[in-house]
């Protein structure tokens, strides 16, 4: 006779990493045979996964945690843990400020935290789950992390103080894994990691070997999309390159932080790299990956940031013309060489500068997708909406990026299309499908 365990609601927050872990966790608990559910108020314990990236997000992470711990001072929980980046940077606080909490775990040492939540959950940790994980995306993608933490001393950022040095997983773990997904039926791959060019540098070749990882990716059967994200510029492996246009399965794509273009800026945010490096890398992906899709992150409102440099960084985004681009207000994060720096920039400055960066972007968008129009895309089907089939092409990231809204809802989630654009918007497009005989590949 089974004895019956309690009913756990796990909470992700933050980035896909976290997603990552939380799917890790997922795995060992239903080994365990306790029952997920996806209602807080079905649940006897909660786990909350939480992130500590910029202030929102901390904010976030604590609103989450005292919501739980309410629901658990008002009888409706047992028990509320907390795991994850901001319970690794602030354990000692939280523990302090927010008691109820019935324990806190960290996020560098994954086995260990895993075991700790186990424990507390009367559970025992599986050592044959290597590389298992229950998907909590849709299950013709995922995300497979390659490494841990970070060893770029960027000003800004928080992450190595979070996570810990840069720890490359090893070929043979990353290979398991991606068969096991494959397994699933995943199709697309998403390749993260802190700093996915740094591969391989912690290993006994001292070698960055992005390029291997990808090509072994590329050997898998089924795998049919390889998406490479979160690819650190300073000392970019220029083998990656050639790597693209080897394997047709890696998708023409790439996720290259750039955070701004200013000398004056990069030096002051450590990032390694001048401006004409950073120009000559992205200038010389453009011109030796063909149909290649740049995406890109931008900090604005960073303390040293002139008026001038920002008008650099706008003047750059224009030019460059990305394909996809994100922006971020900076944010003052305790421990970090910027924390040191007067912030003198007010708020409402930065948030204008976000504005005026994505507005550029939002022209730069919709004059490349009405070039778009009359192309035809290879489409994966993500969803079913309002009677159209949504999709991605090779160009876009799942969550991240751009749509194609194709107007026939009978597509199978999953499952590739050949369509034809006839429309767009800023952000999105929309498609028909093209003749059954070129579909289903």
């Amino acid at each position: 006779m089974k004895v019956k365990k309690d009913k756990v609601k796990l909470i992700t927050l933050g980035c896909s990493k976290n997603l990552v872990d939380s799917e890790f966790i997922y795995s060992q608990l239903k080994s365990n045979d306790i029952e997920i559910v996806e209602d807080e108020s079905k649940a006897e314990n909660v786990i909350i996964n939480t992130c500590g990236f910029i202030e929102s997000a901390k904010q976030e992470s604590i609103d989450t945690i005292m919501r739980a711990v309410d629901l658990k001072l008002k009888g409706k929980l047992k028990n509320v843990y907390v795991a994850g980046c901001l319970s690794d940077r602030y354990k000692a606080d939280l523990e302090k400020s927010i008691p109820e909490v019935d324990k806190y775990f960290g996020a560098t040492d994954k086995p260990n935290t895993i075991k700790g939540i186990l424990n507390e959950l009367g559970a025992d940790y599986k050592n044959n789950l290597v590389g298992e994980r229950t998907l909590t995306t849709p299950s013709h993608f995922a995300y497979l992390k390659i490494s841990e933490g970070c060893d770029n001393p960027c000003s800004f950022c928080a992450i190595p103080i979070m996570r810990g040095a840069h720890r490359s997983k090893p070929l043979q773990e990353i290979m398991i894994e991606a068969q096991k997904l494959a397994s699933k039926g995943v199709k697309e791959i998403i390749v993260i990691g802190q700093d996915t060019t740094y591969w391989g540098f912690d290993l006994a070749e001292r070698k960055r070997n992005l390029s291997l990882v990808l090509s072994e990716i590329s050997k898998v059967n089924g795998i049919e999309w390889i998406r490479l994200m979160y690819a650190y510029p300073s000392r970019f492996p220029s083998d990656l390159i050639d790597t693209f246009n080897k394997y047709e399965n890696i998708c023409r794509y790439i996720d290259i932080p750039v955070q701004h273009v200013s000398d004056n800026v990069l030096k002051s945010m450590r990032r390694g790299i001048t401006k004409s490096s950073l120009i000559s890398l992205l200038d010389s992906l453009k011109k030796n990956i063909d149909g290649i899709a740049v995406r890109t992150t931008v900090i604005v409102g960073y303390p040293d940031e002139t008026e001038k440099d920002f008008i650099e960084l706008l003047d750059f985004v224009k030019d460059f013309r990305f394909d996809r681009l994100g922006v971020f207000t900076y944010s003052n994060e305790d421990g970090t060489s910027a924390a040191t720096i007067p912030d003198r920039i007010p708020f409402k400055e930065k948030l204008l500068r976000q504005k005026l960066i994505l507005d550029a972007q939002k022209e730069i968008s919709l004059s490349n997708n009405i070039r778009s129009v009359g192309n035809k895309e290879k489409v994966l089907i993500d969803r079913k909406e309002n009677g159209y089939s949504i999709g991605r092409s090779y160009k876009d990231a799942p969550e991240i990026d751009q749509e194609i809204y194709i107007n026939d809802d009978s597509l199978t989630t999953g499952e590739f299309y050949d369509v034809k654009i006839f429309d767009t918007e800023e952000f999105d497009l929309f498609a028909e499908v093209e003749s059954n005989e070129n579909n289903n590949f």
